[in-house]
């Protein structure tokens, strides 16, 4: 197959045929939601149409009653009567005829009625008073009181052949009471319906629950019912809640139906009706009009791809021919670049392969600068892991001196310590060398506690006794050993412990040794101090538990600070159990897996961290 049609097929494949599907099926969900807005927009004029015929026909039906409260119809002359009927009859135009009925429904008196003719109303017929009483439920008004009113159902007026509804009003207070009888015509209400229809393009029909048309937007449907199609989905779905109101679509023809029931207790419905034809047209219309741009540009894609093969076929030749001019080892050819698609950078990379070769030289010289620097760093790496094992190598020399001096000295401290501890109690509490004796005691356990520092220090073996430890609590146990010291040299403590801190991995014992020596650290950096302040806090962060102790002391320069951590190196003035405690630290800090760091300026105190992983 050759290439053009093989475009022609991926144009069809690729651009047409989708386009024509996604534009169809765009079109049928735009004609889809045109066709809810409507359903929206209907029932929204139908529901307005509803409470504005609904509000019409109970300002009729609340003046009627308000207007017959104010007469005393008992008393009333037969003169006074006539007039509280044409005060009635008067409260609006669309009341027809006003006559009194005793509680037993015959007329009393003689009626008011409109004129024949005038403002279309029809004449009142004695005939109609038998289907005016019939049409209202005055039953219902026997227990009620004067002024209450109730509406009846519709009915075809005989003259006019238009739709009427009779409102009975209770004239007095009692079972026995007279009742005022006004029919009022719908007449009025047509020209709601017709400026709603004007409004919204579609025709409205006020009907009852017979589904007889009341009032109508187009002349000419009066007292009909709805075609029987309509009236079956009206029923259909008025069945969930017949409140509420609702749009359904009926075919043949296709046309789209809102209803919205009257309010305020009124038997009505409003239905709005629309040709589906019409309301549908712009969504007809666009889809001719795709229709016609996809041949449009089917057509048109077909010749630009005529063009296009030609001119693709021309240049790849001219590709082909510089591949097997690079095949024979003709490096100096080149393949003409035209433009800045993909066969110029095709055409282009035939011409740096040339110039790639040219540079190799140069980019294996590069490579040997980077292995140069590669290896530079290498070394520098294994000079620092040698001065590691130096630092090692001085530590385990170091241990091994002070676990021989640790058990040189120990044995006679323990016979020291025993003898003093026995000569005291000897003596007793007035005893001149009682105090004596307490020195020396005190000396030996000092020395003694030198000696477990350089035992702890040169203890080796495989891993320690790593296990959960609660880090409060070990800063708690230790400040029971050193806080009666700290505060009796003057020096103001202050402890912040995190709460909810968990647990890290430590040995308690060894942590503890961390604590007393930072503590010790901080009270003889404060010595001389003219402020004298230490603060113990703990926390956690990224994962980790921190303890610091940070105090006023005088420093550490910055020339000392790397050595800070080497075995009996000190910066104190005078000598006392010092240079193990920080390498002691140091060495119980990292077999916990933790760090312990520094930050110090001369003559503005320390702070030392210790970091340990969470348990």
């Amino acid at each position: 197959m050759r290439l053009y049609q093989q475009l022609v097929l991926f144009m069809l494949a690729v651009t047409v045929l989708p386009l024509a599907a996604v534009g169809f099926l765009l079109l049928s969900r735009a004609e889809a939601r045109l066709a809810d807005r409507i359903d929206a927009e209907q029932r929204t004029q139908a529901s307005a149409a509803a409470e504005l015929v609904g509000a019409a026909l109970m300002e009729v039906v609340d003046s009627l009653a308000r207007s017959a409260e104010l007469i005393d119809w008992r008393a009333a002359t037969e003169a006074e009567t006539v007039g509280g009927l044409r005060l009635l009859y008067g409260q609006s135009p669309a009341v027809s005829a006003v006559l009194k009925l005793d509680a037993r429904g015959q007329l009393v008196g003689e009626p008011v009625f409109r004129p024949q003719g005038t403002d279309g109303h029809p004449v009142f017929q004695a005939d109609g008073l038998e289907r005016m009483v019939r049409s209202v439920p005055v039953q219902q008004l026997r227990g009620g009181g004067k002024g209450q009113a109730a509406l009846g159902g519709a009915y075809v007026h005989p003259e006019s052949g238009r739709a009427a509804v009779a409102v009975a009003v209770k004239l007095a207070e009692g079972e026995d009471a007279p009742y005022a009888l006004a029919e009022v015509v719908f007449g009025p209400l047509e020209a709601v319906l017709r400026r709603r229809a004007r409004e919204g393009g579609a025709r409205l029909y006020l009907v009852d629950d017979e589904r007889r048309i009341l009032v109508s937007s187009e002349p000419g449907r009066h007292m009909t019912r709805l075609e029987p199609e309509l009236v079956a989905h009206l029923v259909a779905s008025s069945a969930a809640d017949p409140l509420v109101p609702r749009s359904f679509r009926v075919e043949s023809p296709a046309r789209r139906v809102s209803v919205a029931h009257v309010p305020r207790g009124l038997r009505f419905d409003v239905v709005v009706v629309s040709d589906e034809a019409s309301v549908l047209a712009p969504v007809a219309a666009l889809r001719d009009a795709v229709l016609g741009s996809t041949g449009v540009a089917l057509v048109v894609l077909l010749g630009l791809g005529a063009l296009f093969t030609r001119r693709l076929n021309r240049r790849l030749s001219e590709v082909v021919e510089g591949a097997e001019a690079y095949a024979r080892g003709e490096l100096h050819r080149r393949v003409k670049v035209e433009g800045r698609d993909e066969l110029s950078e095709l055409a282009t990379t035939f011409n740096n392969l040339g110039s790639e070769l040219e540079s190799a030289r140069a980019r294996i010289l590069q490579w040997n600068d980077e292995l140069r620097a590669r290896v530079d760093e290498a070394t520098a790496e294994l000079r620092s892991a040698q001065a590691q094992l130096l630092e090692a190598q001085k530590l385990a020399a170091v241990g091994q001196l002070g676990a021989g001096v640790a058990h040189e000295i120990n044995n006679p401290l323990a016979g020291i310590l025993g003898n003093v501890q026995l000569l005291m109690l000897d003596r007793g509490p007035s005893d001149p060398d009682l105090d004596t004796l307490r020195k020396i005691e005190h000396s030996a356990k000092r020395c003694k506690e030198i000696t477990q520092n350089l035992l702890r220090f040169s203890q080796q073996r495989e891993r320690a006794d790593l296990r959960p430890v609660d880090l409060n609590a070990v800063v708690r146990d230790a400040l029971t050993l050193t806080e009666h010291q700290v505060l009796s040299d003057g020096i103001l403590l202050s402890t912040q412990l995190a709460s909810n801190l968990g647990r890290v991995r430590a040995d308690p014992g060894h942590l503890s040794q961390v604590v007393l020596a930072l503590l010790s650290n901080a009270r003889t950096a404060m010595m001389k101090s003219p402020t004298r302040r230490l603060v113990l806090r703990t926390g956690q962060r990224e994962g980790r538990a921190f303890l610091e102790v940070e105090d006023t002391g005088k420093g550490i320069a910055p020339d000392i600070r790397p050595r800070i951590f080497e075995p009996f190196f000190t910066t104190k003035d005078v000598w006392s159990n010092v240079g193990l405690g920080l390498s002691v630290a140091w060495r119980v800090v990292t077999e916990a897996g933790g760090t312990i760091t520094v930050r110090s300026e001369a003559g503005k105190g320390a702070c030392f961290t210790v970091e340990l992983p969470k348990a």
